[in-house]
């Protein structure tokens, strides 16, 4: 079993990250790191703080910038990554996390989202989407602190 964190550089990301370590160490569980990359989207990307404003998409780029975020915050865990076309809504997105969970075995993703799982979700909420499946448990992290 493992514990896995959908990843995209937010502070809340970075919060659910360290979340995760905690419990791993305390339960004995690795951990995964997930990041979905849309394909060639250059307004997403600076979004996310991925790319500056002056600076052209490039996934290898990004990934590694991620990939390094990560293994500042937690040097043990597994990063992996996954591209979705350019014009990928949440659900892809969600989609990507949710096989990840499956493949990796979760027993618990944790969420760092100030809106996923409310009682009212937005169609668009990558965190929302995740949450629904009930083949893991859930953690969200609401507070970076």
């Amino acid at each position: 079993m493992t514990l896995l964190v959908p990843f995209d550089g937010s502070a809340l990301a970075e919060a659910a990250l360290t979340r995760a370590v905690e419990f791993g160490e305390v339960f004995e569980q690795s951990v995964v790191v997930i990041a979905v990359v849309p394909q060639g989207n250059t307004t997403y990307a600076r979004e996310r703080g991925w790319i500056e404003a002056d600076e052209s998409f490039d996934t290898e780029t990004i990934v590694s910038r991620l990939r390094e975020q990560v293994t500042a915050l937690a040097p043990d865990a597994a990063f992996r990554y996954e591209r979705v076309p350019r014009a990928a809504r949440a659900g892809s997105i969600a989609r990507e996390i949710r096989r990840t969970a499956r493949r990796s075995e979760a027993s618990i993703v944790f969420i760092g989202s100030d809106n996923a799982g409310r009682l009212v979700t937005a169609l668009s909420s990558v965190g929302g989407n995740v949450a629904a499946d009930q083949t893991y448990d859930v953690l969200i992290v609401r507070h970076t602190d």
